[in-house]
């Protein structure tokens, strides 16, 4: 069984990522992530990583350096507008009561919270605009972002160059399997700030 619209959402990323402009998509997509946008840029990563598996290292790069300028995006909107743009964000995304225990998980933990956000399904942006609202330093914010970002994007983009085509196989083979397993892990993300 598949989920209805997954197909024609798959192809059109696969389509995107190999677009002339796929490396701005990347960049666009990568820093929107990071502060308000729900898709990960992974989606786009991968593809363009087979499509190009020469140039894996460069599509790595672009992502980490639009996330990472996304973050602070993300940063600035908390530590400026946090009840203008950020509260409505939070809203959004029903995020009030994660939003509270991510803050006190800063009080104890500080970059290290952003550098799991980072790497893991826990939702990035609520770590980039929290950063902001608890006034983290930007140099240790900075540091966190690159480096998780940096970590996971070079990791999926050295997986799907060296895998390539059997791994974009077996995905299309079970889409919605692998769906339905990225839900869980993004659900989860959401579930471990909210315990915490």
């Amino acid at each position: 069984m598949e989920l209805p619209g997954l197909r024609h959402l798959y192809d059109w990323t696969l389509r995107l990522a190999a677009h002339p402009q796929a490396q701005l998509w990347l960049a666009i997509i990568s820093f929107a992530e990071s502060s308000v946008f729900p898709v990960p840029p992974d989606v786009i990563l991968a593809p363009m990583a087979v499509a190009r598996p020469d140039r894996w290292w460069r599509s790595a790069v672009i992502c980490t350096a639009a996330s990472a300028a996304g973050g602070v995006f993300g940063y600035l909107i908390g530590w400026g507008l946090y009840e203008t743009v950020a509260v409505p964000i939070i809203d959004a995304y029903r995020l009030h009561e994660a939003n509270e225990r991510f803050r006190a998980l800063y009080l104890r933990y500080d970059w290290l919270v952003v550098a799991i956000a980072g790497f893991t399904p826990i939702p990035y942006k609520l770590a980039t605009i929290a950063s902001g609202a608890v006034g983290m330093g930007i140099v240790p914010f900075l540091v966190a972002s690159i480096a998780s970002r940096g970590a996971r994007f070079f990791m999926v983009a050295f997986v799907a160059a060296k895998l390539g085509p059997p791994v974009l196989a077996m995905i299309e083979r079970r889409l919605t399997f692998f769906t339905i397993l990225f839900l869980v892990l993004l659900v989860g993300g959401f579930v471990v700030v909210r315990l915490f």
